[in-house]
C-alpha cells in the first residue's frame, strides 16, 4: 500500500479506474461552516490518493471531472455528507454513486450498527483505527498517521461494496438500493439548500 499526496488536484492524466473509492475530511460536520481539507480516494489496488485542498480553494479541474464523469462509479460510505462537501466547495455534483452505508441499512435490519469500522470487521475481517478521526485536518502539514488513517477509509470499499451486492441481490433489494444511489446527489443538494433535518415526503 502506497500513500499519494497531492495539492490542489489531481495530477493530469492519473486514471484511477472504472469505481473509485472516495471519503473527505473537513474541520466540522457543517459543510456551511467547515471548510474541506482533504480527499481520499483509491481505485481498490491497495493505494490512496490524496488531495490536500487549500483553504479558499473553489477549483479542482481534473478531480471534478472524474466526480462528474457518468462513467466512473464513485463510492462512498455515508455519501451523503461528502457529496454535500465536494459540491459546496467545487459547484460539481458527484454523479452515479454508491453508499456502502445505504447498502447497509437496507439489508443489515438486525442491527442499527452500520459504522464503516464495524461494516469492515463484520463483512471483511479488516480492523481499522479511528484514533485520528477528530484531528485537525486543516493543519498546512499532515502527518503520517492523519494520512494512514485518511486512506484507511477507501482503501476496503471496493471489498465492502462486494459483500453488499451479493446481500442486496440475495434479499431483492438491488433495485430499491440503485433507486436511493441515484436519488443521493439530490439529496445532498436539499442538504445544503436548508432542508437538512426536513423529511418532505412526510405529510
Amino acid at each position: 500500500m502506497a500513500n499519494h499526496l497531492y495539492q490542489n488536484d489531481l495530477p493530469d492524466g492519473l486514471d484511477l479506474g472504472p469505481i473509485v473509492a472516495i471519503d473527505c475530511e473537513t474541520m466540522g460536520l457543517n459543510p456551511h461552516r467547515d471548510r474541506l481539507c482533504l480527499i481520499q480516494m483509491s481505485g481498490g489496488d491497495g493505494n490512496c490518493h490524496l488531495v490536500q485542498v487549500s483553504k479558499g480553494q473553489t477549483e479542482a479541474p481534473n478531480l471534478c471531472a472524474m466526480l462528474e464523469n457518468p462513467d466512473v462509479l464513485k463510492l462512498f460510505h455515508f455519501g451523503r455528507f461528502d457529496i454535500a462537501a465536494l459540491y459546496n466547495t467545487f459547484g460539481a455534483l458527484t454523479a452515479p454513486v454508491y453508499c456502502t452505508k445505504i447498502a447497509s441499512k437496507l439489508v443489515r435490519t438486525f442491527t442499527d450498527r452500520h459504522g464503516l469500522k464495524t461494516l469492515l470487521q463484520d463483512m471483511v475481517g479488516v480492523d481499522i483505527s479511528k484514533h485520528q478521526q477528530q484531528s485537525d485536518w486543516g493543519a498546512e502539514t499532515l502527518t503520517e498517521a492523519q494520512l494512514n488513517y485518511a486512506a484507511s477509509d477507501v482503501l476496503y470499499l471496493h471489498q465492502l461494496k462486494s459483500a453488499f451486492d451479493v446481500i442486496l441481490e440475495r434479499e431483492g433489494r438491488t433495485e430499491i438500493a440503485q433507486s436511493c444511489f441515484d436519488f443521493l446527489p439530490t439529496r445532498a443538494k436539499l442538504d445544503l439548500a436548508g432542508w437538512p433535518e426536513t423529511d418532505i415526503f412526510s405529510h
